[in-house]
């Protein structure tokens, strides 16, 4: 496919699921050879998407984080293998009923700590923020529930957001630096990231560069974009251009290049899989410190979705390839999927599998037929359709939004939740368990 046919492409993507804007970086030969952007930064202006404009990484966070982690490690500051309750100081892992689980960075940054709280919504413009052991207690003004241990450790991978915050918390403690800071020395100024900042609320001088995140609808989120006081696990903003550089800073660690940041054997441990996954987007299935590999580790990488942006990175470990695509809409996923199957086919990405996921949205009528009230153990649910999407007001709870994710399966952005449609009965999804709804 041409540079040109890749355009069109996009182009046409972008009207077709509704999204505004898309900005993508390639990788080839160890060099950033080639970027291209389409569509506006804000659906409601004139503004187009150009190499500087600014989009939140969203979850692709967390494994610069653990990057700058695994420098400290170097440093003889942290270890791997330690449980962190020695080292923190602000805030402890509490213990489980009589039980103290032992939790190590590893595990945290493989997502196999056991911890709770797999994501964060964001917050809105107007409201106020929390500090990060709000955060992690669970109390007010945070919005997601406290960060505890309720797997056993080092046994499964379970996706948490609220690990990442731990390790945010355990990074401030040892070093006695902001976050913000610490990773601007360790490492967005040494890998020449110079458009990225964990700066969360977005500071207004940098208002001018950012893309509007967009609803399902392409209609910009209120207040332009939520903020991210969670910082290592979805506080980024950055380019493509940027989250390439920092994938060949992972490989030139890995490779033992000379002036890299990270000693050889923390980056191999790094492309190491630590333990399996669900798959993401160019076959990424397992992880290893902070990153999701794929083919044993010779693929890295990680996807990231925020309220109103969707991204992606990956690259390759042995032939210095790779790209990152970055979009300002709920349905960028569409987006992404299609870009790096035509990526991979123009340059050439050998065993990149080509299977797309095709948007399958349930009809108003279907939808429809949902609606209702019904009986989910002790409490009860009731949705109601809104367009496109599903209201869900569960007892005493205020109204989530549920999106479609497939044909028969709805999610929504504020908790690890599904509703799943089979044989024309509906069930809740949470937790790994799965409870049928009755229709009263």
């Amino acid at each position: 496919m041409s540079v040109d046919a890749l355009q069109e492409q996009v182009e046409a993507d972008l009207t077709e699921f509704k999204v505004p804007g898309v900005s993508w970086a390639v990788i080839d030969g160890d060099e950033i050879t080639a970027t291209g952007q389409a569509g506006r930064a804000a659906a409601d202006g004139d503004r187009l998407v150009d190499d500087r404009t600014i989009f939140q990484a969203c979850s692709i966070s967390k494994p610069i984080t653990t990057f700058a982690m695994l420098r400290l490690v170097d440093r003889g500051l942290l270890d791997l293998d330690e449980d962190v309750n020695h080292r923190l100081t602000s805030w402890q892992i509490p213990p489980t009923g009589t039980w103290q689980p032992v939790v190590t960075l590893r595990q945290l940054v493989s997502h196999s700590a056991g911890l709770t709280v797999s994501g964060f919504p964001g917050y809105r413009h107007n409201d106020e923020l929390p500090t990060t052991v709000q955060i992690l207690d669970g109390v007010r003004p945070a919005n997601t529930f406290g960060v505890r241990v309720d797997t056993v450790p080092g046994t499964q991978f379970r996706y948490s957001g609220g690990g990442t915050t731990v390790v945010q918390q355990l990074l401030e403690d040892v070093t006695g630096t902001p976050f913000r800071q610490l990773l601007r020395e360790l490492v967005l100024e040494p890998l020449g990231m110079r458009d990225s900042d964990y700066a969360q609320p977005l500071p207004p001088d940098r208002h001018g560069q950012a893309a509007t995140a967009h609803d399902e609808q392409g209609e910009p989120l209120d207040g332009r974009w939520n903020t991210y006081p969670e910082l290592a696990a979805a506080g980024l903003w950055t380019t493509p251009t940027d989250l390439c550089r920092f994938a060949l800073g992972v490989r030139a660690a890995y490779s033992g290049a000379g002036g890299a940041l990270l000693s050889t054997g923390l980056a191999r441990e790094m492309l190491t899989p630590q333990m399996p996954s669900t798959a993401r987007i160019g076959g990424l299935d397992s992880l290893g410190l902070g990153l999701f590999l794929g083919g044993g580790g010779t693929t890295f990488g990680h996807s990231g979705g925020n309220a109103g942006f969707r991204c992606h990175l990956i690259a390759y470990r042995d032939t210095g390839q790779g790209a990152a695509v970055m979009t300002n809409g709920d349905n960028g996923v569409w987006v992404l999927q299609k870009a790096f199957a035509s990526l991979a086919t123009q340059y050439g990405w050998i065993g990149y599998p080509q299977e797309l996921i095709e948007l399958s949205e349930p009809s108003p009528e279907e939808l429809d037929k949902l609606c209702g009230r019904y009986e989910l153990r002790k409490t009860s649910l009731e949705i109601a359709r809104d367009g496109s999407s599903l209201e869900v007001t569960f007892a005493g709870q205020e109204a989530l939004t549920f999106f479609a994710t497939g044909q028969n399966r709805f999610a929504t952005s504020f908790a690890d939740t599904q509703l799943v449609v089979r044989d024309g009965e509906l069930y809740f999804v949470q937790n790994e368990e799965e409870l049928p709804c009755r229709r009263l």
